[in-house]
Parts: C-alpha cells; structure tokens; sequence
C-alpha cells in the first residue's frame, strides 16, 4: 500500500484532517447567481469582472491557482504584474454570456497538471503573456461575430508570438495536514528578458462585514529571521497560523472591504481596501496599503527580471507552529520530492501496466483535473431570499428564482464541472463526476452523492436541486447508477460494503423516484417528461418552455433514464435484501415500474418505438388530441438502448419471490413480452445470465445499425448525440405557418438555447457515450459471442459486443493522444497546442468534441464528466472478452465478512 493510500485511510478511519486544505477556491466568483443583488436577475451584469479587483464577495472567494481551507475562511493564491497590465492579474478573465458569440468563455491558458486524492501534492501551470492582456480586443472582436463563426480565443490575437510569455508553475506539498509547502517555478520562454511581479497573496473572506457576531480576524506582519518574511494569521476557528515567504518581499497588507467609492461612488467604509495592491503597484499609491502592516489581505511582493530561457523559483510555507530559520533549509525540498515520488508511486498504481505513457499522462491529467475543480460552495438559500425580499414565507415578497427552495444551507466542497465556466454544481453532472473521482478516491465520490440527497440539498418533495441558475429544472436521475457504480465498484476491490451508506442513498432515491413518478408522467401513462434535461438546444424547442405549438412532449430520452433508474434501484434492493428481506418488495416494485415504462415507450401504436425507420423518437402530442413523432435521429433515440441491465443467478435466487412474480405478469402480458428483451427460464443467456432491456433483439440490431454508421452517429471520436444523416437532410417540422428545424451542427450552437455554449446537435459528449458503453457491455455478458454485428455499418466487419464497446471507447480516448502525426485530434488545428514542446503535452478536458474531428468545444476545462476518459483508458487496458464473460456481479455473503453491515 503506498503512502497516498494510506492518508485517505487515516482520513477515513481517524478522520486525518488531510483533505481541510485543497484547491477550493472558484476560478470566478464574479457573474453568479449567489452574488446577484439585481431585481431583474442579470447575473453576469450586476457583478461583472471590471468590478471583481475592487468589490468585496459576500459567498464564496476567487484565485489563480489557489487554495484555501475546507470552510474557506483563509484563501492564498497569485497575483502577478508584467509591467503592462491595465489590471493585476488576480482572477482568470472571460466573455460573460452576452459578450460571447457562443456564450460565456474564459480565455486564458492554464493546466491542472497533477493532484493526489488528499492534495499532500499538487501542480498547476498558468500562461502569463509578457504583453498587455488584450481585455478589449477580446470583447470587442467577439461580440462581432455571429453563432456560425469560430470564438476569437485569446491565442488569435497574436500575444504568444515569438513566445513572450511567462510559464508559471504553482506546486503544492503537505508535510501534515496543517504544514503546506509552496513552490512557485517562473520561466521566461521569450527572446528577451523580462520583468515580472509576483504577490503569493493571502486573505481572509469576507463574513465580519454581513454577519451577525463574527468575530473579524487579523492578518500582521511577524518578526522576520534571516532571508525569511512572515505573516501571522489569527482567526477565531483556524487558531495561529504563520505564512513564511523566503528571501526579502516586500509585505503588504490591505482589506478584504469593497471600494465602494470606485463601484458606487460613495466614500469608503475604511481606507484600505481590496483593490489596494492593484492601486499600489500599477498606480504608484503608496497610501493606498496599510503602513501600520496589518488587515484581512496581505501579499509577499517579490520582483524579479529573468533572462530569456531562464527560471527562478520562490518557495513559501504555511504552518501552525512557530517557525524556525530552518523552515527553508534543504528539508523544504526533499519534502517536495517526496511527495511528487508519492504521487507518481500512487498513479502507477492506478495506471494499468499495460497502458502507454501517453495513456498514463492524459489518465493523470484528466484525474487531477477532476481533484482540482472541487469548490467550497457556499449558497443559505433563505438568508439570500430575505436579502432580496422574495421569500416566499414574508408578505408582499416579489417574485425571484430559487424562490421554493428556502430549506437550503449549501456549504460544502462539492465537485463542480468548471470553476470559471460552470463555479457551480449540477445535479446531471455531479453523479458522472463521482463515477470519474472512485477512480483516485471512492470516499469522496460517495460523499458527493451524500450531500445532494441530504436535507439541506433535496427539496422536501423529493427533487434534487439542478443549479444555482434555477434549482426547479429537471436533470437527469443519474444518482441511483452511480450509487450502484460505487458499491458494485467496492465489492469488485475488495473494499468491506457500506451499508449504512446503501440504505441511506436507497431511501432518498425512493422519494426522488416518488416525485419523478408524481410530477413528470402527466397523465399516469409511464411515459415522462423532463424539460431540456441537460440535453441544451437537442430538439426543436426549449424544451423547458411551453411549446410553442401548445400540448406537451412525451420524451424518449428522461422515459428510458426512468426505465434505468428502476433497473439501478432493482439492483440495489438485491444488494440490501441480503441484509434485510423487507428490501424484497422493493425488488418487486421497480421491476413493475420498468414493466409498465416498458410497455409504454414501445406501443406499437402510441409509442416512442417507430417501427418503419427502427428508432426511438420524441412524441408531440397537440391540443387537438393529434400527436405525431418528431423524427429527429440524435441521442435521445439512443437513450433506451441504455437501459439495459444483466442479473446473476445469484441474485435471482435471493429474490425468486419477486422474479417469480414479475415472470407471472409476463405470461399474462404476451404483448408485453415481445416488445422487450426476453427474459427468464428458456431464455437465459451465458453462465445462466438474463437480462432486462427495453430492446428486444430485432430493435437492438435496428438501432446499432443506425448507432455504428459512420455517417450517421459514429465517429472516428465516439458516438454524435445527433445523426451526420441531418447534415444532408435537416429535419424540417412546420405547424401553424411557422417553420422549426434541426440540422447537424458538429461544433458550437447556432442558437441561443440555454445560453448558446452548449450544443447536443453533433458533437461527442462523454457522459453518454459512457452510458452507451455500459450498455454495450451488459449485452455482451449476456450474449458473448452469440451476438455479433458488422462495425462500422457496411464496413463487412463483424464485431461482438464488447469489441464494439472498446472501438467506441478507443475512438473515444484517440481524441487526446498523440495520433501517428504527433498531434492531438482536441486542439484541433491549433498549431502551437500540436507542436511546440511547452504546450502539445499538456491537456484541456473540454465540455464536448468536434463530431467530425475531434477538437475540444465549449468549457475548456470542464474534467468533470470527460474525467471519464481516465475510466475508459482503465478499463479496456483490463478488460478481455474472456475475463468479462467469467465475471460475476459480486455476491455478498450472507455470513460476514464482506458482506457485514458498515454501522
């Protein structure tokens, strides 16, 4: 077992505190909902990036490269200064969502370039262009151009020429919980030398300000030693802390108090305030800091000119003890080595032998991207409701979003798809997140499923919170399958089986199952409805909205996630059946909840199946009571092939009370029954398998025929969520003398829908390529070789299944690695991301891909759910068709051991 193994056990069993410093800080707290005090609700311009150096935060804090504690009351982070900024760099900068052609984008450049689970070792490099940001030149020139034209990205404007930039590279090392090492490496890898001003800048958030008894704590500068400045830290909850900055830098010390005479023209509530080293350095305003070396801000201000090629390094330290002279003597770089030594012994265990050092790097990357973009996210509903006079509970209260979730108290590091683009959680992504984490750190991935089915996140009637935009839409009910991902994840490890963690997650999803039933199937037919579902622009309409044609839509994709969810929650009721058989008529309820959504969705005459083109499709049903498909071939029509689920024998024998009587509905049901996969005795596939699935043979052949063609879903990157079959032939739908039409878009959106930075009309998204493969696989451990088809369609090729579920995932995984030519399909035809040595290495874990060629679109760096990269790169490194055949679903054993309760 190696070290960093053993920390997350001494953070698990002896609750270590390892994890209480990591990399919480947001990347923009600027433009959020949480700080919009508008009456009209327009996030991005009451609280705009302009005003982000000078105005106090009220719920969370922003940094480059920073951290902070787990409750962030103390944040440290980088400024820096090239001598030509307008602005001190103190924040990434980005388009909002009205100054971007393709709605909001950060345009900067910076890599998470490693991370252990307990963050003991961390790195982090940002680009720094020696010129004067081109602020304005971004705006200007993006706001130009139209939703058909390409983003104007901060390497188009010509700065990185003739490389005059700074790479600058921010390690991190734990000596214990409570002693953390900075290391700050600087090279100049321009033509000339260059200066540059570099503030490793600590500061308290700001609660004294709005808070009733708060006791407000204190930053002061501490007799130094030798080559060695310090900085005492005093707060009421974190004790005495000491912030050491070797060499002489020059201490500065401000508040963390809003300007309020340059954003409201009002006079200052005191005379140092946020935007003080702004003012000191780029201004020249010596009475802007504090001489008296005292606030809430303070930074080591260190000045430095580098030769051309050269590097410098810094080295800082945050204790809680009082330091000696030793603190940067050689032990500070041994400790370093250490734990970068670590990291690497505890990714050479997580990286399959059999993998290429180009798999293990974008393995790395994609995971300690997913460990960098955890946040400290902080939202008390009710307090924020009664601050803008909407609360729901007070009279004359006027209208505002999230008004009926007044029960939550949000504050928690929580796994969020994008610190900039996305600083919030999403209730579609963070269950694919946790799948992606149980990688490098189960426990966490089971603690982020905790908190958003907690009393302080799930609405009382059984929703879980979507995100902060508007907590009331519909996500995906992904929960149940990676609550089963988990424990099937522990058992297959060797892990002992939580649970007390199982029965927990099991009677939450109950009542979210209960409002999805109660809420979402308008007429009690099985068939549901879900808004957009996060799938953006995917149909004709918003589907968020009231249609514009009137009626409602009854949509293939949220009916097969129900068909899922019962599946997910039939297996975990067998799991916990072997603890308690009271959980048996749970196994008998959602097996006939799947019945009747299965019925549903493949009526001959009413259903979502059309059997002329063998494809699954949204229903419109019109006020007239005419109803009609809307034959859009895209991903929700892939969607019910998801839903598909292998049983054991084992684990039909523990519940044959329950199969016993879903196969007496069955017989009674003969229509049923030739609609979906068959199922139980005579039908039983390798090792006594049977499987539960909304195709039957036929359909699955129909739809893989669709799903493998090159020119409709498949691409040399993984599955399109919109069929290439629409570029030739967009489907066009009129009603009412109005005109709605789909085409295949492989790149960015060409509407506005949800903003207009994410497309569902052609490009590759992981999470449900991902649902796809496990699909895939179900079948195949039920078939083997019994089933096989040609892949890619006309290609004469036959494939068995999981042959056919590792080509999508090689496709997949082929978008990052270096292809025969050296370059890499995501960075598209960005030529210095391809070849020059400093960049092509590095890697951006994008939102979503280019269905033609690969070329990372959207958030740049949203690892979240494409973290999932590093799970497909382990899993077919080891996975063979022989072994997948002879592996079981894990039995618990009813007479201890692995199978005892975790109480």
């Amino acid at each position: 077992m190696n070290s960093e193994q053993l920390r997350l056990i001494e953070a698990r069993d002896k609750q270590v505190p390892w994890r209480k410093w990591g990399p919480y800080l947001s990347e923009r707290q600027w433009g959020t909902v949480r700080e919009d005090y508008s009456r009209s609700g327009d996030a991005w311009n009451y609280f705009p990036h302009d005003h982000a150096r000078s105005r106090a935060y009220l719920w969370g804090e922003d940094g480059l490269a920073g951290i902070s504690d787990e409750k962030q009351r103390l944040c440290l982070a980088l400024a820096l200064w090239n001598g030509k900024d307008p602005i001190l760099k103190e924040r990434l900068f980005g388009l909002t969502n009205g100054e971007g052609n393709h709605g909001e984008d950060v345009k900067e450049y910076y890599f998470y370039l490693d991370s252990t689970p307990t963050h003991s070792y961390m790195k982090y490099l940002y680009k720094y262009p020696q010129e004067a940001y081109p602020y304005l030149d971004l705006v200007k020139t993006n706001r130009k151009r139209s939703r058909n034209e390409l983003e104007y990205e901060l390497i188009d404007t010509g700065i990185f020429n003739k490389d005059r930039y700074f790479d600058v590279f921010v390690e991190y090392a734990k000596a214990t919980p409570e002693d953390i090492l900075v290391r700050i490496t600087v090279w100049n890898r321009g033509p000339e030398e260059a200066k540059l001003h570099i503030l490793p800048t600590l500061w308290f958030r700001n609660n004294w300000a709005w808070a009733e008894k708060v006791s407000k704590p204190l930053l002061r500068t501490e007799k130094s030693f030798g080559c060695t400045q310090i900085i005492r830290v005093s707060h009421l909850e974190l004790g005495e802390l000491f912030f050491c900055a070797e060499g002489e830098p020059e201490l500065l010390f401000t508040e963390n108090e809003t300007s309020c005479k340059r954003i409201f023209g009002t006079p200052n509530t005191t005379p140092y305030v946020k935007d003080a080293f702004h003012n000191y350095i780029i201004n020249g305003q010596e009475g802007a800091v504090n001489p008296e070396k005292e606030g809430t801000k303070a930074a080591a201000h260190y000045t430095m000119i580098l030769e051309a090629g050269k590097s410098a390094i810094l080295r800082l330290r945050l204790v809680n003890y009082t330091p000696e002279e030793a603190i940067f003597s050689a032990g500070f770089d041994v400790i370093m080595e250490k734990r970068l030594r670590e990291a690497d012994d505890f990714y050479g265990e997580v990286s399959p032998s059999g993998v290429s050092l180009d798999e293990a790097n974008v393995m790395r990357q994609a995971l300690a991207g997913m460990l960098w973009t955890k946040q400290f996210y902080y939202y008390d509903v009710d307090r924020w409701l009664k601050e803008h006079h909407a609360h729901p509970l007070y009279p004359s209260s006027r209208p505002s979003r999230n008004r009926d979730w007044f029960h939550m108290l949000n504050e928690n590091i929580i796994s969020v798809p994008d610190k900039w683009e996305y600083p919030w959680y999403a209730a579609w992504d963070l269950p694919v997140h946790a799948i992606a984490l149980s990688v490098v750190d189960p426990d966490f991935a089971k603690e982020q499923l905790e908190i958003m089915l907690s009393g302080f996140y799930l609405h009382p009637n059984g929703q879980i919170p979507a995100y902060e935009w508007n907590f009331g839409d519909a996500n995906p009910p992904a929960h149940a399958w990676a609550t089963l991902f988990l424990h099937l994840t522990e058992k297959a490890t060797g892990r002992k089986e939580d649970f007390k963690f199982l029965r927990l997650i099991f009677q939450k999803l109950l009542l979210n199952f209960t409002w999805w039933v109660n809420r979402k199937d308008r007429f009690g037919r099985n068939v549901f409805e879900g808004g957009f579902l996060g799938l953006d622009n995917i149909g004709f309409f918003d589907r968020s909205s009231p249609l514009p044609t009137g009626g409602y839509l009854e949509q293939a994709d949220v009916t097969a996630w129900m068909a899922l969810f019962c599946q997910n929650m039939v297996e975990l009721s067998v799991e916990l059946a072997s603890q308690d058989p009271v959980y048996d008529d749970m196994v008998e309820k959602f097996l006939e909840h799947f019945l009747w959504i299965a019925a549903a969705i493949n009526r001959p005459d009413a259903g979502m199946w059309d059997e002329e083109d063998g494809f699954y499709y949204d229903v419109l049903r019109l006020p007239d009571g005419s109803s009609r498909r809307l034959k859009v071939r895209s991903m929700f029509g892939l969607l019910p092939l998801c839903a598909t689920t292998v049983t054991e024998k084992w684990q039909r024998d523990r519940v044959i009370s329950a199969v016993s009587l879903n196969m007496k509905r069955l017989q009674k049901m003969p229509e049923l029954a030739k609609s979906i996969h068959p199922t139980g005795p005579g039908h039983f596939g390798v090792a006594e398998r049977s499987l539960f699935s909304l195709l039957n043979p036929e359909s699955l052949r129909r739809v893989l025929s669709k799903m493998l063609d090159e020119e409709e879903f498949l691409s040399p990157y993984g599955i399109r969520s919109l069929s290439k079959f629409h570029l030739r032939h967009p489907y066009i739908f009129r009603l009412n003398g109005q005109e709605y039409r789909v085409d295949y878009q492989p790149a960015e959106s060409n509407t506005g829908t949800f903003g207009g930075n994410s497309n569902w009309r052609g490009p590759i998204w992981f999470p449900v390529n991902a649902l796809i493969i496990r699909a895939l696989l179900q079948f195949h451990m039920y078939y083997g070789d019994g089933f096989r088809i040609e892949c890619p369609t006309g290609s004469g090729k036959m494939m068995n299944l999981l042959e056919v579920a590792k080509e999508i995932g090689d496709r997949l995984t082929r978008i990052f690695l270096r292809d025969e030519k050296g370059g890499r399909p995501v960075y598209g035809g960005t030529e210095k991301f391809q070849t020059d040595p400093y960049w092509r290495d590095y890697i951006l874990f994008y939102e979503y891909f280019h269905g033609d060629n690969g070329a990372g679109v959207g958030a740049s760096h949203q690892t979240g759910w494409t973290g999932l990269v590093a799970n497909i790169i382990q899993l077919f490194s080891l996975l063979d068709s022989e072994n997948e055949l002879k592996a079981e679903k894990w039995e618990t054993s009813k007479e201890g051991g692995q199978g005892e309760p975790e109480d």
